[in-house]
Parts: structure tokens; C-alpha cells; sequence
């Protein structure tokens, strides 16, 4: 929005699964696989930490570390894409915690940048079936945004629609304004290979759109931020250089 307009749509899939039940899912569908190569597989490795815990183990840990409590029975419902013929790139992740009786707890976005480094924000605040957090970013996520500006994060609790808006502020100017919506589909094999057929390499194309709206970007005039301009503003990552 600001200092140019840009904006752009796509159509795109994305797995809603709870942690608790992605072995399950694996085992019952062929296209699916669990922490092993596949059209579509599901890797703990590929969430947080890169250690050898499984996502629900390190989000519950992530979450208790800022404050959370967390019950061991605590339900995990993520929303991310899944690695596609072994490639895996995520501009975001969302989990959703709420306790065994489905009392929302905290939600988590997961941003990841393109050199793979990631950082996780939770977001405790809740009211009328939506998690909130404005915060400063300090993290570098797009070269055409400087690393100080705002996160305003607005997250719906998944249901019968997605609804989640991303918006960046320059103080209180919105410099950007993002949101993801869709609805539930059914989660079978025939709906993954339909998937694989309708969005193919669903995975590399994000990658590769991503570098064709730089080079738009670039070519509008747009100041570009270098990555190593500001590495004190690099902070909170759980994977990369920042601290």
C-alpha cells in the first residue's frame, strides 16, 4: 500500500491437521507420508527447532517458554503447507493450542524468510473467536520492508471458514495488508491427488512467486533493505543467525 501499491491473488491449498493424529493420517493415506519422502509428507523437522522432538513436543515446549500453560493433553491444530515432492518452503505456519475440551489457549504464526531462517510469535490475546498481536517485527522477512516496522496479526479460529489477516504498520500508517481465507475440504487421498493435479508443485511455485513479485517491486522503485544492514534488529528466531 505504501509507497507504491502492489497486489496480487492465487489460489492455493493448505493442510489442517491435528499434531496428534498426523501418523494416523499418514498410515491410512498413500499419498501422505510421515516424516519420510512422498508426493506429500509431513516432517517434524521442518517446524521450529530443527532438533529431533516432534512439532506438537516443541510448540507445547515454545509456548509454556512465553507464559502459556499448557495441559499435556493440550490439542495442536496446524495450518501450514506440507513438503511436496520432498520440497518444502512456508512463508508462515499457524498452530492453534487450546486445551482437550477445545478452550482456546494461545495461537503461534510461524514466519519463515527465504534464507530458511524462521520466527515463531504467540499470541495470547483473545476475544470473539479471534486471536490478536501487534508487535515489532524484527525480522527480516521481505528486503522491500525495513525489520522495525509492526506485525498486526488477526487470526481467526479455524472453522467452518478460514479467516486470517497479516497486516504490516509504519507507526500508524498500514503499509501492508495481507489475509488468507478459504474452506475445509475433506482430507482423503483422492483430495491430495486432486490437489497434486489442480495446484502442481504447489511448494516451488510460492518460491518462485515470491521472486517474480521482488522483481516487480524492484522494477517500480521500491528501496530495498539489505539483509545485513541492521543484524541487531534480528531477534527471537528459533532458526538463523538472529538472536
Amino acid at each position: 500500500m505504501h509507497p507504491k501499491k502492489h497486489r496480487f491473488v492465487y489460489r492455493l491449498f493448505l493442510f489442517g491437521i491435528e499434531l496428534n493424529e498426523v501418523e494416523t493420517l499418514a498410515n491410512q493415506l498413500t499419498p501422505l507420508s510421515y516424516n519420510r519422502f512422498n508426493l506429500f509428507s509431513f516432517y517434524d523437522r521442518d517446524h521450529m527447532q530443527s532438533d529431533d522432538r516432534s512439532a506438537r513436543q516443541k510448540i507445547i515446549s515454545h509456548c509454556r517458554e512465553h507464559g502459556v500453560e499448557c495441559p499435556e493433553d493440550a490439542r495442536v491444530f496446524l495450518v501450514t503447507m506440507p513438503r511436496i515432492a520432498g520440497y518444502i518452503f512456508n512463508p508462515v505456519s499457524f498452530y492453534f493450542i487450546s486445551t482437550a475440551g477445545s478452550e482456546p489457549l494461545c495461537a503461534v504464526a510461524e514466519v519463515s524468510n527465504t534464507y530458511r531462517e524462521m520466527k515463531p510469535y504467540v499470541l495470547t490475546e483473545f476475544s470473539k473467536g479471534r486471536f490478536r498481536l501487534r508487535i515489532p517485527k524484527h525480522f527480516y522477512v521481505s528486503p522491500f520492508s525495513s525489520l522495525d516496522l509492526e506485525f498486526d496479526f488477526d487470526l481467526g479460529l479455524p472453522g467452518s471458514q478460514l479467516d486470517i489477516r497479516i497486516d504490516e504498520y509504519e507507526g500508524d500508517q498500514k503499509i501492508l495488508a495481507s489475509t488468507l481465507t478459504g474452506t475445509p475440504q475433506p482430507f482423503t487421498g483422492s483430495r491430495l491427488l486432486w490437489f497434486a493435479v489442480k495446484y502442481p508443485l504447489l511448494t516451488v511455485r510460492v518460491m518462485a512467486q515470491i521472486h517474480w513479485h521482488a522483481l516487480k517491486l524492484k522494477l517500480k522503485g521500491i528501496a530495498h533493505h539489505s539483509k545485513e544492514d541492521n543484524p541487531q534488529l534480528q531477534k527471537d528466531l528459533v532458526r538463523g543467525e538472529g538472536r
